[in-house]
């Protein structure tokens, strides 16, 4: 099994450890607050990757939207479920996403460049047809075209990324505009981010 192949069952097996060690300080706040600067309490969120809920899902929660997360931990939704019962979680893996219902804004941390390069380009359709008309997009990317292993519990686990020139075009060829970018962002620990608005 390839390395990219993997990361499913990793986070899976590691759930709880994951859980755990994920960091709660919410350094990532002020990109947040970009990303929700413009979203009315009430709108719509919808977290591909959410992990256990915490603290980026919990955030929006405290700010009064309505979350929709996306894993394919089962463990780790069931955090979710048992943290934010009044919010909806679901178990499935992103590659095949397809809620049939549209967000007032999509969210992809940490979670995205776990996928190829071929997967993560075929993904941009997935978020264009969860996005309403306006809708932000956020998500984390490498800093450049690779693929990088790195560890957790002691397992290889798997990072892509495409070149920012591609993400640009296919932000473009899906409808979106780019708001903003910045790449090893030193205020978020080193994360390259980007934001976007479904035209």
């Amino acid at each position: 099994m390839e390395d990219a192949d993997r990361v499913v069952g990793l986070y899976e097996r590691h759930a709880l450890a994951f859980d755990r060690i994920r960091g709660r300080d919410l350094f990532e706040k002020h990109w947040l607050d970009r990303f929700t600067a413009t979203l009315p309490a009430g709108s719509t969120v919808l977290d591909i990757g959410c992990g256990s809920g915490e603290p980026m899902a919990a955030e929006l929660i405290t700010r009064g939207y309505r979350l929709t997360g996306v894993d394919s931990s089962a463990t780790l939704i069931g955090l979710c479920r048992a943290r934010f019962p009044e919010h909806g979680w679901h178990v499935g893996d992103m590659r095949r996403l397809a809620l049939d219902a549209r967000f007032d804004a999509l969210l992809a941390w940490h979670s995205f460049f776990h996928l190829t390069g071929e997967e993560q380009r075929a993904m941009f359709a997935r978020f264009a047809a969860h996005a309403a008309d306006g809708a932000m997009l956020m998500f984390t990317s490498g800093p450049a075209e690779g693929e990088a292993i790195g560890t957790f519990e002691g397992e290889p686990l798997y990072h892509a990324s495409l070149a920012p020139d591609d993400y640009q075009r296919l932000l473009e060829g899906h409808g979106f505009e780019l708001l903003a970018l910045i790449s090893e962002d030193p205020a978020c620990g080193g994360a390259t981010v980007w934001l976007a608005r479904r035209a």
